[in-house]
């Protein structure tokens, strides 16, 4: 069979190698395979090859028929084989086509890897040589004689009671479904190519020291307390092993009654000048250690460190840079994941730029961070009585003093969180201590901004907190403004799951009718103006989203808009306290809402820039309950933008950006809006407290017509042009996760190798 690389392949051209060597590049690498002749019949196959991996992983190796002309992943065809890196391995898997097969594609990997391929064949089986490979197969991955003569006595058993069709289905399921050994994370393959030591890497980190002006020092704290000596020993070596040389480690040890801390600390002061430690007297706990720790500093910045937790190599470095590319910035934190007992990385964090609201209930910024050293010292340091969430309550703190400009993110992962029995790395929930302690820590601070909210529990997430923000009283105006035409079964669903369950109470509703046309409709708004918090506003113009929901807002009674689309339906009766105890804080402009399918999975959860190319929805098509990426699923966070089927925004907000853009008559609207709200200064949040079911497009269907589709393009390059480069770099979602598949997944490569200046509403 002859290779052409069709997606995310190229030929490697390496001195290292000669002859058919590749370069899989992405997530989704793909060749199509041909042969000499036409179709091929249905029927069982051979399929056969020689493969070494250079570099990288082989990982769900698979073939995608065609039969006919399209190429669908219903048909595919796991290969259950492996190729440990360096190694040449032959491989033989029988294949069963169901019927005359077109094309081919050949997909090597769901995984970056740079390999050689060769002698790929495809030989038709008669029927008795495909049953005896399949059986050899499986026998040989049975442990004992027993089972293989097991497996045998089943087929055989199979043959008797399902004839011979039936027992060849029934066995190439046993065998089709066999899973690859040697099972790994994609992020270590993530690691082996965007993280790798070696020449190289000294090499990129020796050109970039050479670019910064000016080298501060940084005073790296580090409070110790009994760390078993291995930890704490690598702890030490990864500063040691910073390619930046400026720094100085300050150790404070709170009065171990382990000997070896001291020992240690000793040795390494005496190996390296740039190592101090103190050894306090008696036991003051993580608070007063790290304080004294931080009256030993004399850096420019100051770094927090864990005393069994490590630094990656560039850590110091690349934030050094960032500060510098960043002159507001006053603090950063990066990326961080997670290490075992054997050095293995694994549960990267690819966090968000800063985001206030998130970090009331997730300490999101954690590790690294680094701060201006006058910062740390105007805020009196570290706070006793928090221990566990010392630090959490230090960022808050310091935050309380700066501007959104003032906080920076590094979107790499420098710091490397020890995972051993007890640590809080293995779970949230793991130190109750540290979790009260952090409850505390942010009910002070909310006590301090005023305002009167309130920390509370969330049972089902551990570790994690959900913040409540009080009504004034009377509660505002709401005015929700409801589209429509026709359809008034989805209307009348909409209405009167408004009226039954909504509990805020001061609200209207303004349904702008777009020209409905049914007498049942005519009636409809007759019966429903009854109720004197029912208007209808009639809008006989030609179907434009943002045109009617612009008349909506200049008839609308409330100082307070929601946004709503005729086939929303109500399920939580708090849903609208929620949404409007968030609208009104001055800081926040629109907000969004989580909407399910009426099948219970998620229909949005938010939306994040450049997916699909503008925009598309957080975990579409999760179950309910799903709870996202480090569990952001169900937590209050500050987002780009969110869905106009269901959001919230005071009116001076919605009249400050003038509305939504009457040029996006259907598509992206929405996203606009956020944006233009969010470039003026406010921010945009979504909660998962307020929860609708939504039947989406059920009156207007999808863009399946020629003028659909073409208006839904101009609409596409509007955005395009509006927000050029924004769309691909937004503040809420990693530049390591990808924009091209499923969203919050590795990206091959990342999209960015840099931290690049930032501005403050990007």
């Amino acid at each position: 069979m002859s290779l052409r690389p069709a997606h995310q392949i190229r030929t490697l051209h390496s001195p290292e190698h000669d002859g058919n060597v590749w370069h899989a590049y992405g997530s989704d690498p793909q060749f199509e395979l041909g042969w000499e002749g036409g179709a091929l019949a249905g029927g069982w196959y051979a399929f056969s090859g020689t493969i070494k991996v250079l570099r990288g992983r082989l990982h769900a190796a698979r073939l995608y028929p065609a039969y006919g002309e399209v190429l669908a992943d219903q048909d595919r065809v796991e290969l259950p084989f492996v190729a440990p890196q360096g190694e040449q391995v032959r491989f033989e898997v029988v294949i069963r086509f169901a019927t005359t097969m077109s094309r081919l594609r050949f997909d090597p990997s769901v995984a970056p890897m740079d390999f050689e391929l060769g002698d790929l064949r495809l030989r038709r089986l008669g029927r008795a040589e495909a049953l005896r490979m399949m059986l050899q197969a499986l026998a040989a991955e049975r442990e004992t004689q027993r089972s293989r003569m097991s497996l045998y006595a089943r087929t055989t058993l199979d043959f008797l009671r399902f004839g011979r069709r039936g027992m060849a289905d029934r066995l190439y399921m046993k065998y089709s479904g066999r899973k690859s050994a040697g099972e790994f994370s994609d992020y270590e393959v993530w690691q082996e190519f965007y993280d790798a030591r070696g020449d190289s890497f000294d090499g990129q980190g020796a050109a970039l020291l050479a670019t910064l002006k000016a080298q501060p020092v940084v005073s790296i704290l580090v409070p110790t307390y009994n760390t078993p000596e291995e930890w704490l020993r690598r702890c030490i070596e990864s500063v040691r092993a910073q390619v930046y040389p400026h720094w100085e480690l300050c150790l404070a040890d709170d009065a171990s009654s382990a000997d070896h801390v001291a020992r240690v600390l000793q040795e390494y002061a005496a190996l390296d000048p740039r190592i101090r430690y103190q050894v306090r007297p008696e036991n003051g706990h993580i608070s007063a250690a790290s304080n004294t720790a931080l009256q030993m500093a004399s850096g420019e910045y100051v770094a927090l460190l864990d005393h069994d937790d490590e630094l990656h190599p560039m850590a110091l470095l690349e934030c050094m840079r960032a500060f510098e590319l960043n002159p507001a910035w006053k603090m950063l934190f990066t990326d961080e994941d997670k290490i075992d007992v054997h050095g293995r990385r694994s549960d990267p964090y690819f966090k968000s730029d800063w985001n206030p609201d998130l970090f009331l209930s997730q300490n999101c910024v954690c590790h690294l961070t680094i701060c201006r050293a006058e910062l740390i010292q105007a805020v009196g340091g570290f706070t006793l009585g928090v221990e566990g969430a010392q630090d959490w309550d230090l960022v808050l703190r310091m935050t309380e003093r700066l501007s959104t400009a003032e906080v920076g993110h590094v979107p790499k992962v420098l710091y490397h969180w020890r995972m051993i029995e007890g640590s809080t790395a293995m779970a949230p929930g793991e130190k109750s201590y540290a979790h009260h302690a952090a409850q505390r820590s942010v009910q002070a601070h909310l006590d301090r901004l005023g305002g009167g909210a309130e920390v509370l529990e969330m049972p089902s997430y551990s570790g994690y907190f959900r913040i409540a923000y009080p009504l004034p009283e009377p509660a505002p105006l709401v005015t929700l403004l409801i589209p429509t035409r026709d359809r008034i079964d989805l209307l009348k669903q909409c209405i009167d799951s408004i009226l039954e369950l909504t509990t805020y109470p001061n609200f209207e509703i303004l349904v702008i009718d777009n020209d409905s046309q049914e007498e049942e409709s005519k009636a409809y708004f007759a019966d429903v103006q009854r109720d004197a918090r029912v208007r209808v506003l009639h809008y006989p113009h030609p179907f434009n989203y943002s045109a009617i929901n612009n008349a909506g807002a200049r008839q609308a009674r409330g100082s307070v808009l929601g946004l709503l689309n005729n086939d929303i339906e109500v399920i939580s009766p708090g849903w609208l306290e929620e949404m409007v105890s968030h609208a009104l804080r001055p800081e926040i402009g629109v907000v969004g809402a989580m909407l399910y399918y009426p099948n219970d999975t998620i229909q949005h959860a938010g939306v994040i820039l450049g997916i699909g190319g503008v925009a598309g929805h957080c975990y579409v098509g999760m179950p309910r309950g799903w709870p996202g990426d480090k569990h952001r699923g169900g937590l209050v966070q500050s987002l780009s933008a969110v869905t106009a089927a269901c959001a919230v925004v005071r009116r001076e907000v919605f009249e400050q950006v003038s509305g939504l853009d009457e040029g996006l008559e259907v598509a992206f609207n929405d996203v606009d809006f956020c944006l233009r709200v969010r470039q003026v200064g406010y921010r945009n949040l979504w909660t998962p407290f307020a929860e609708l079911y939504h039947h989406e497009s059920a009156s207007r269907g999808y863009e399946t017509t020629p003028s659909k589709i073409a208006r839904f393009k101009r609409e596409e390059a509007f955005m395009k042009e509006r927000w050029g480069m924004h769309l691909q770099q937004d503040p809420y979602y990693n530049v390591n996760l990808t924009v091209e598949s499923t969203p919050f997944t590795l990206a091959y490569p990342p999209r960015s190798s840099a931290v690049l200046p930032q501005a403050s509403n990007y």
